[in-house]
């Protein structure tokens, strides 16, 4: 996930965002404000906030706030060995789910390196403890790439999410400039591919960031690439740099709303059964998650 540009650089009218603010915002907030449960929505900055906290819905970050990796996107802190994972964390998500009266929730987590298993038993009972304690809610999981290990993905696919998500955030030429060297263009789509195979049931889901230098042409090979893999769901959206400091790559093009609206259509043409395409679409983002509700709650028998 993308995250919000810092406030030297000045953005094109598409990219203004408004406050966040409101009664329901204010809840979700309190909700989160003891420091028990991290959100994605605070971690990366999400511009989207206003709007999804103001509908009560949110994404949570397990597995803690750092980062075994250091992608040149984010905005999450890294670490070499970053504490334990919180065995009641799993507990803990799953009664958020229920005071927040969540029906859809998102979940993603952190790339933990430094754990023999990579955090893939921790995740499975995330999942678990979801679907037993709150068996109305659907779950999404956007996960990491456990370095290509099909068992560990076996473990997260066999606790039964609804949809699992991984990104392959950029195109290929522009990868090991972008991401963590231990991530891979290739091997998120070896891993998008596994989830599929392992999970049939489920739908997969990435998404990528546009502003970074790519072209037209490498992100329609991305798109192939992509369907290929069978991914059901696209989302498309702006990069914007989280500091202007650090290891954080500036934004190489704001790309207009046109343009997005464009390549959306041109994903749609390749089959995607869903794409979200937009500047400040992110890889969570409420349109998607309301179609993929709508969709998974009329397969439901």
């Amino acid at each position: 996930m993308s995250p919000v540009a810092p406030p030297t650089r000045r953005l094109p009218p598409w990219l203004k965002i408004r406050p966040p603010s409101g009664e329901r915002y204010s809840a979700v907030k309190a909700q989160m404000g003891d420091g028990v449960l991290h959100t994605v929505c605070e971690e990366a900055k999400c511009p989207n906030v206003a709007e999804c906290w103001g509908g009560g819905t949110a994404t949570f970050m397990v597995l803690g706030d750092e980062c075994t990796r250091g992608c040149r996107f984010c905005s999450v802190s890294t670490a070499r060995l970053p504490a334990p994972p919180d065995p009641a964390e799993p507990a803990r998500l799953a009664d958020s789910l229920g005071k927040l009266g969540l029906s859809y929730a998102v979940v993603t987590t952190v790339c933990r390196d430094d754990l023999p298993d990579q955090g893939a038993g921790h995740l499975a009972a995330c999942i678990r403890a979801c679907r037993e304690r709150r068996p109305d809610v659907l779950l999404e999981f956007l996960i990491q790439d456990f370095r290509g290990d099909e068992a560990l993905l076996k473990v997260v696919a066999d606790a039964g999410p609804h949809v699992l998500a991984h990104n392959l955030e950029t195109v290929e030429r522009l990868t090991p400039a972008v991401r963590d060297a231990k991530a891979g263009y290739g091997l998120s789509l070896q891993v998008l591919k596994a989830l599929k195979r392992l999970a049939p049931a489920a739908k997969t889901k990435t998404s990528l960031m546009l502003g970074l230098g790519e072209t037209q042409d490498e992100l329609l090979k991305a798109f192939s690439d992509l369907r290929e893999a069978e991914v059901d769901i696209l989302t498309l959206g702006q990069y914007l740099r989280p500091t202007a400091q650090g290891r954080h790559l500036p934004v190489s093009e704001f790309v207009t709303p046109e343009v997005f609206d464009s390549l959306g259509e041109k994903a749609r043409a390749m089959g995607f059964l869903y794409v979200a395409s937009g500047p400040l679409v992110r890889s969570s983002y409420r349109a998607g998650e309301l179609f993929l509700e709508g969709l998974l709650r009329k397969k439901a028998p």
